[in-house]
This record gives structure tokens, C-alpha cells and sequence, in this order.
């Protein structure tokens, strides 16, 4: 007699086949689990790093290097609405040359697209005619993407975009909140290093004359003097001073030698490189750090400068017409110094072209004086 507890043979292979395939199923999900808690994980890693990003560099740098990776996309490419051209203004201030950044897209022009419409993330296949505005040619074409709007106090301020040559990584009807998150995130940290490096620049500029002030050049004197070290290359340094700056003032007012300051500052701006820093060191003191220039072409960057002050009157904003000239004392680092410590050499650096200039004044003033010893 058969047994009631113990089902017959053909039942038992089904409930330990069914048995085996939930097994399956709940490692399928186990395993699931664990990599959604290691996508997790590094989402927050991501993160951290986002907000962790100390000025704007950083920031675009976790954006397009740690982005692509923790996230496994081919291209990731954010679009900044800049209609003030206050991003252009910071990306000059910080020497960042946007060939060196091609993921980064900066439109100060008003953006006639109908993507400025979007408020909720768009997901789904490359469109060329919508997108090709937001993935520059130079960079992977897409196959699938997902464009984010940016916004901040109610404000579209740009497009987070990611792009992928998986055909489903982003497919219409896909849930968005992630990527809304993470864009959430982006636009805060953006807004935060902007302005992070708007009130830096502000505390480092000279109010007046809208050039590097003395902390920022002695700062940054600092910088390339340690730069020069290590790479054995040239430096040099420029101190220029208005000739004559109290007569402007006592005679005119100091509302024109404000005006005249401003002028100068200008002037000599429109003769350096990009890659070299102009600042006031006081009165009618400006100092130049001249990266990868020799004493000789240093003496004739200041012949430059010295020549463009003096060969035309300039114009205040009062109408009045001053002939200004400047004297200019030239010094670089010398070979035989290389082995002091930076600090040292920028003292000395300052002190040899403030030498050089006060023999330019004691010789008549106008001039450039390079200083030897």
C-alpha cells in the first residue's frame, strides 16, 4: 500500500526541478542585488567626489574622467548656458583653454533650440538633427543618450548629456530619477564652483584696475618660480612704476589718477602672453611675472610695454589727455641662485628688478634697466 505522505516519483522530479530553477532564480537575484549595491556604491563614491571638487577644474575634471567610468559611458559632455559670458570671464582668469576641454561646451549666445523647452530628462536613440548640438564631432558618436536639463532657482543653467554606443543603455520610457539625482547634484556643484571661484578671483584681483593684486602675484610668483626648479626652464620678472604718478595726482586730482592707473594696467595687459600674470603691487607699482623668458627677451617685452605707455597720450574717462611714461627694472633667475629655496629666489627675484628699477629712475626715468648682479 502506497504511502499518502510521499508523492509518486513524477511529482517529486517536478518540485525539485521547480526547486532547482528558484534556486537559479534567487541567485540571479542575489546576484543582481549585489551588482546594483556595487553600482550603488560607486554612484556615491561619484558623488562624494563631485562635492568634494575644490573650484571648477576639479569639478569638470571628476565630470568628464571619473563620470564615463564609474558610470561605463563613452562620452560624457556638459553644455553651459553662459548668456552673461561670466564662465567665458572665469575660464580666461583660470587660463583654461577650452581646446584642452572639448566635452565642455560654453553658449553665451541665446540657445535657439527646442531643447531649452525640456524639463525632465530625454532618453532614448542619438538624433543628429536634436543632438548634435550637445556631442561635438571630435568626441564618440552616440548610439543612445540622455540629456539632462540643469536648472537652479527655477533656471535652465545647461545640459548634463550622456552618451553610449549601447543601443539600450537609454531607451525611451526608461526611469529617469537616477540620472535626475545625480544632474541635481551637477547643478548645485557647478553653481557652488563658479561662485567659489568668482569671490577667489575677487579676493585676488586689485578692485581698481581689474588686474592680480600683490598676494595673488606674490602667490603665483611662488608657483613658477618652483615650476622653473623643477624644470630647469626661464623666468623672469618686471617691475614698472608711472614716472612722475604724484605730480598726476596733485595736479589733476586722484579721480584722473585712478582714471590714469586703469590706462596703464590696460596698456601693459595688451602686450603679455596669455600665459603671463600682470599685477598691482602698490601704488603706482605693477609687477610682471614673465614664465619661460630669458633676461634678454624679458628686456624686450619691457621695451614693449614702455614703448606702448609712452608713445601716445592717454585718455581719461574726464576727457583729459596725460603723457605718461614708466620706468622698468628687468631681473630673471639666475642659474647659480637655483639652489636656494623658492621662497628666497622670489624675494630675491623682486628685489633684483626693484633694484633695476631704481636705477632707471636715477638715470632719468623712461627706460629699462636690467639688473646683472
Amino acid at each position: 500500500m502506497e504511502n499518502p505522505h510521499i508523492p509518486p516519483p513524477a511529482d517529486t522530479a517536478m518540485l525539485t526541478q521547480e526547486n532547482q530553477k528558484l534556486r537559479a532564480r534567487l541567485q540571479d537575484l542575489l546576484r543582481q542585488a549585489s551588482d546594483n549595491q556595487k553600482i550603488l556604491q560607486r554612484q556615491h563614491e561619484l558623488n562624494l567626489k563631485l562635492i568634494a571638487a575644490d573650484g571648477f577644474i576639479e569639478l569638470i575634471s571628476v565630470i568628464f574622467r571619473s563620470m564615463p567610468v564609474i558610470s561605463s559611458l563613452e562620452v560624457v559632455t556638459l553644455l553651459v548656458l553662459d548668456h552673461q559670458k561670466e564662465v567665458r570671464s572665469l575660464m580666461t582668469n583660470l587660463q583654461i583653454d577650452l581646446g584642452d576641454y572639448p566635452n565642455l561646451l560654453i553658449r553665451h549666445e541665446q540657445l535657439n533650440h527646442e531643447l531649452i523647452f525640456l524639463q525632465r530628462p530625454e532618453v532614448g536613440p542619438f538624433k543628429s538633427s536634436r543632438h548634435d548640438i550637445l556631442f561635438p564631432d571630435i568626441l564618440p558618436t552616440p548610439v543612445s543618450v540622455a540629456v539632462i536639463p540643469l536648472h537652479r532657482h527655477h533656471k535652465l543653467i545647461g545640459f548634463l548629456n550622456l552618451g553610449s554606443l549601447q543601443p539600450d543603455r537609454f531607451t525611451s520610457g526608461m526611469a529617469t530619477d537616477f540620472i535626475e539625482f545625480q544632474a541635481s547634484i551637477i547643478a548645485v556643484c557647478l553653481e557652488n564652483a563658479i561662485n567659489h571661484e568668482r569671490l577667489k578671483h575677487i579676493s585676488l584681483t586689485d578692485s581698481l584696475t581689474g588686474v592680480s593684486n600683490r598676494r595673488y602675484v606674490e602667490k603665483r610668483m611662488l608657483e613658477e618660480v618652483s615650476l622653473a626648479l623643477r624644470h630647469g626652464t626661464a623666468l623672469s620678472c618686471l617691475f614698472i612704476d608711472i614716472d612722475y604718478f604724484k605730480r598726476i595726482n596733485d595736479r589733476l586730482g586722484h579721480a584722473i589718477g585712478d582714471d590714469v592707473l586703469c590706462a596703464v594696467a590696460s596698456r601693459i595687459k595688451g602686450e603679455l602672453r596669455i600665459s603671463d600674470v600682470l599685477g598691482r603691487f602698490g601704488g603706482e607699482e605693477f609687477v610682471v611675472i614673465l614664465p619661460n623668458i630669458k633676461s634678454e627677451d624679458a628686456i624686450v617685452a619691457g621695451e614693449r610695454i614702455r614703448t606702448a605707455i609712452g608713445e601716445k597720450p592717454l585718455r581719461t574717462n574726464g576727457g583729459v589727455e596725460c603723457t605718461i611714461t614708466v620706468s622698468i627694472g628687468v631681473s630673471t633667475l639666475h642659474d647659480s641662485a637655483r639652489k636656494q629655496p623658492p621662497e628666497q629666489l622670489v624675494m630675491n627675484l623682486l628685489a633684483l628688478a626693484d633694484s633695476a628699477l631704481y636705477q632707471a629712475k636715477e638715470k632719468g626715468r623712461n627706460q629699462v634697466i636690467f639688473s646683472s648682479t
